[in-house]
This record gives C-alpha cells, sequence and structure tokens, in this order.
C-alpha cells in the first residue's frame, strides 16, 4: 500500500509540473500576437487620414465695369471663367489663397491680385483702366492735327486696331474750303478728298499723312477736315 502510495503521487507531481511549462509557453505567444497587431493598426489609420483631407473652403469675387461700356472676357489664374458686361457683373465662386484676375479688351489685358476668403466676398472694378489704357474698343482712324500751306492741306490721321487680329484699312477724308479765283475775283466754294490705306498688325497704331491739293487762288479758307468713310475689310 504505502508503495502504491507514493507512485500515485509522484505521477500526479508529475502532471503538475507538464502543466506549468505548458501555460507559461501560451502566454509568451498570446503578448508577442497581441503587441504585433497593435503595430500593424497604427499605419493603416496614418494611411486613411492622408487620403481623406478635406478640401479647401470657397469665397467670392465680383467683377463688374461700373460706367464702362463693353463687354469682356475674363480669366482666373490664366483660365477663361466668362464675361463682363456693364450691365451684368461676374460673380464667381473660388478656393480660398491668392489669385489673378486678368480682364482683356483686344490685346490690352488689366490684371489684379485678389486674395480669398471663406465669407468674404471680394469686389473688383476695372472701369478706370479700361477707360486709361482700352480707349478704342473697334478699328478706328483718327484725325491728329492738319494745316494748310499755300494750295493744299496737309492732314495727320491715326490709324488704330485694337483687334487680336491684323487688319487692312482705310479711310477717306473730305475738306470743305473756298477761295478767290484770280480770274474772276470771285469766292468760289469747292472741296478737297483724298484717301489712306494701310494694313496694321494686332494691337498696332500707325500715324499717315495725306495731302489734299486745293484749286489754284488766293484767300483760301477751309473748315476742319472729316473722315468721311472707314474700312477695315
Amino acid at each position: 500500500m504505502l508503495l502504491t502510495f507514493m507512485l500515485i503521487g509522484c505521477i500526479l507531481a508529475a502532471g503538475c509540473v507538464g502543466q506549468m511549462k505548458n501555460a507559461t509557453v501560451n502566454a509568451t505567444t498570446v503578448n508577442s500576437t497581441t503587441t504585433f497587431t497593435s503595430s500593424s493598426n497604427s499605419t493603416a489609420v496614418s494611411n486613411i487620414s492622408n487620403s481623406t483631407k478635406p478640401p479647401g473652403l470657397n469665397g467670392s469675387v465680383k467683377i463688374s465695369l461700373n460706367t464702362w461700356i463693353g463687354e469682356f472676357p475674363v480669366s482666373v489664374d490664366t483660365g477663361d471663367v466668362g464675361l463682363v458686361s456693364t450691365s451684368k457683373p461676374l460673380v464667381l465662386m473660388l478656393e480660398e489663397g491668392n489669385h489673378t484676375v486678368e480682364v482683356c479688351c483686344g490685346v490690352v489685358c488689366e490684371q489684379e491680385n485678389v486674395t480669398i476668403s471663406f465669407g468674404i466676398q471680394r469686389h473688383i472694378d476695372f472701369s478706370e483702366r479700361l477707360k486709361k489704357d482700352c480707349e478704342f474698343l473697334e478699328p478706328t482712324v483718327r484725325i491728329v492735327d492738319y494745316s494748310q500751306s499755300g494750295d493744299h492741306i496737309t492732314v495727320n490721321v491715326e490709324f488704330i486696331n485694337p483687334t487680336t487680329q491684323d487688319l487692312p484699312m482705310s479711310a477717306e477724308i473730305s475738306c470743305g474750303y473756298s477761295y478767290i479765283d484770280s480770274r474772276s475775283d470771285n469766292r468760289v466754294g469747292s472741296s478737297a478728298n483724298g484717301q489712306l490705306f494701310s494694313t496694321l498688325k494686332a494691337g498696332d497704331r500707325l500715324p499717315q499723312t495725306l495731302n489734299l491739293k486745293l484749286a489754284s487762288g488766293e484767300s483760301y479758307s477751309y473748315e476742319i477736315p472729316i473722315i468721311t468713310n472707314v474700312s477695315s475689310k
């Protein structure tokens, strides 16, 4: 009996030692797995945060011409955005930050840098700058000055092409005058007429001179020369 009891006790003791060793190994494995999983989750959250960055806020800008008459194209940061006219200002929604607004009249462009902020409307009026730098909206011929010497009148003319295309232009000029006919000693009324031609590059201005020949006589009296016809085709 005593021998049997001792054998049973030894078997029980050996079983306890085996269970203790298994428990220790399992605990180490669980702790290692937990640490590895935690590190993997942290990297994934960082990637998601970068890929879902919220969009920027917008603010508005109002572009107007006030009293300047016309309709002109508008661009923002070199991209076309529409037209602005005297009766219809252009209102745009832009991202916060610095932008360049440009209004063009033919080859002449006026720019304004504007800082856009959320909840604040900016206002840009281009009328004064366009009046100064964009005096002519259409192909134009104008008389700069004139003078009379002997039996002819000299008329200085300027051709103006504000468009973005090269243009052939012509102008007919007339000047009424009177003089004393040397043969009859009577004052006679007449007119002198002439024509100028020129081809202008886009945005170009070109001076021209026309000499109007008068009838033979004396005591000339003349009116202001006028442009009777202009062609730009």
